[in-house]
């Protein structure tokens, strides 16, 4: 989560790690934060996979993976913070450490769900004294207390586990989901896991919670995938906006199901049906599966989780952001990965993909706005957004282009966006575009990161390209500058391109297409910091582009203790 405060960035579920160039609106792996990215760890070290987000007596409660011993790697528990508004967060004791034979060498990720009478349960991976990974249950020691700030283990601990029987490979068997209730009056769980390379969600059944047994067959796997990392899977309603219940089945949802790549470390979903009474799930007709299918986030994004926020009615999703610096200099700041910015997901009308939209909530941190309608931009302008915190900042900006027919022809062979970012950079004049915002800006542009998009003619049709260009982002050559890309499902000749990117000092987090693509960018300026740093809207297409509309604030620091 990331939330802007100069001090604290995004938490993350690995441990907690600082930055020199802290957030202040994002929850970072030590809860450092600045806008309120929600840099929700407030511990030094390294912080990763989110855990067992849930919504509890009034208040949002995060998990997290977390290192206290380091910034890198290992000694793993679950770090614990609170709020309640998405936005505030206020760090606590470690929730679960190793403490039995089945988690003594470390408490790896899980979810929680909601039990009968709403109390609530945590299934989570141990690692035992062999390192094989088990499934375990918490529960709180005392459900009155809003905070929960004590868990208990029970005693039938392990619950899941590998056998000779069941043939499971016992290093990879891991991050249980959010549990479903049927009208079985039985639960469901899915695992991560892998058979050679072929990814699988393994299924559980459970009548009490406590006696899991594995079903006959996964409730759905895919070949060539790798192995399947902190899975997640929920409904999302066909025909409205509102989040639906991780237990709701019928003809008025279709079901989502997510997986983290190890591979590649992405986080990929389908869209498609659960058929509750076989417990299988069929991807729609037509759905690619792994890498090369719908992500939530082009850019640095992973080991995401969602939940249903049942007080707002809505479903919320919770990523990781690892770090653009060497391990070295993670080490030497004392801290490692955030958490982006908590955003909304809902099936988008077309029913083939999912728009993510940040909290509502992060609004109430916006000031001194400023406004700008009707501004062409010929071919090589560049406009300064003025009067606001460029470093700390979110910007919503749509833009219409009147002449489509010069276009640059699409190449069939162009399969890869990118790569095609990466070839076709902020820099590299074209037709229709590359136009949009160059954010984290020096003054003479020596630095910066580009966000933008190009349009190209296939046909009777048009593509749009999706891009966020780190090449520029910082003069230090140590850090990773990537350049990310993605095609975005829009038609420009019908409809405006708009554009939403929530800048936080070291975090640009872009969401295309409102909402259909989003990227995350993790930058290190050394020259375009706080007060130096600055905001411009770019075209360098030879076609005019018009920003019809301009809204950027300032954003206040989030209060991240």
């Amino acid at each position: 989560m990331q939330l802007f405060d100069s001090k604290h960035h995004m938490m993350s579920t690995i441990g907690t790690f600082k930055s020199s160039l802290p957030l202040k609106l994002h929850l970072i792996y030590k809860i450092i934060n600045r806008i309120g990215r929600i840099t929700i760890s407030s511990l030094p070290n390294i912080g990763s996979t989110i855990a067992g987000p849930m919504l509890y007596k009034g208040i949002y409660h995060l998990f997290y993976q977390y290192n206290p011993k380091g910034a890198v790697w290992g000694n793993i528990v679950w770090a614990h913070s609170t709020s309640t508004d998405l936005v505030n967060w206020t760090p606590h004791e470690i929730g679960i450490k190793p403490s039995i034979e089945s988690d003594i060498n470390g408490c790896w990720s899980g979810s929680a769900t909601m039990l009968h009478g709403k109390k609530p349960a945590i299934l989570y991976t141990g690692i035992n004294p062999a390192n094989q990974q088990v499934q375990n249950l918490a529960v709180p020691k005392n459900y009155s207390d809003p905070y929960l700030l004590e868990w208990t283990k029970v005693p039938q601990n392990p619950l899941m586990y590998p056998t000779a029987t069941n043939k499971i490979n016992s290093s990879s068997f891991r991050d249980p989901t959010t549990a479903w209730l049927m009208p079985d009056k039985k639960w469901r769980v899915i695992i991560g896991s892998k058979v050679e390379h072929n990814g699988m969600a393994i299924l559980y059944h459970s009548k009490d919670f406590i006696h899991w047994v594995e079903a006959k067959r996964p409730l759905h796997s895919a070949e060539n995938t790798g192995m399947w990392e902190c899975p997640d899977f929920y409904p999302v309603y066909r025909d409205s906006l509102t989040g639906a219940h991780t237990s709701a089945v019928g003809s008025e949802f279709k079901h989502v199901l997510k997986v983290s790549l190890d591979d590649t470390k992405h986080d990929c979903y389908t869209i498609g049906t659960y058929d509750s009474h076989s417990d299988i799930y069929t991807p729609d007709k037509g759905s690619t599966e792994g890498d090369a299918g719908l992500r939530y986030d082009y850019g640095k994004y992973y080991a995401s989780k969602t939940f249903f926020d049942g007080a707002k009615k809505r479903r919320i999703l919770l990523g990781w952001v690892n770090e653009s610096s060497s391990v070295a200099a993670d080490i030497k700041k004392g801290w490692s990965g955030i958490h982006a910015i908590p955003r909304t997901i809902v099936l988008d009308k077309s029913g083939k993909q999912l728009l993510q939209w940040p909290v509502k909530e992060l609004e109430t941190l916006r000031e001194r706005a400023v406004h700008i309608t009707g501004r062409l931009l010929k071919q090589g302008s560049l406009i300064e957004v003025p009067s606001i915190t460029a470093a700390q900042a979110d910007v919503e900006v749509t833009f219409r282009i009147r002449n489509l027919k010069e276009a640059e022809k699409f190449d069939p062979k162009w399969t890869d966006p990118q790569l095609l970012c990466s070839q076709k950079e902020a820099r590299v004049e074209g037709s229709v575009g590359p136009f949009g915002l160059f954010t984290l800006a020096s003054k003479d542009l020596e630095e910066y990161t580009a966000v933008y998009f190009r349009i190209f003619k296939d046909g009777g049709k048009y593509v749009v390209l999706m891009c966020s260009d780190q090449s520029r982002s910082s003069l230090d050559s140590t850090n990773d500058k990537t350049t990310y890309g993605t095609f975005v499902n829009v038609d420009p000749l019908h409809e405006e391109l708009s554009l939403k990117t929530l800048i936080d000092h070291s975090m640009v987090e872009s969401f295309g297409g409102k909402g259909k693509n989003v990227i995350t960018a993790r930058v290190y300026p050394t020259l375009a910091i706080d007060n130096n740093a600055k905001l411009y809207a770019f075209n360098y297409g030879s076609q005019n582009a018009e920003v019809t509309r301009l809204d950027a604030w300032s954003m206040k620091k989030a209060h991240i203790n």
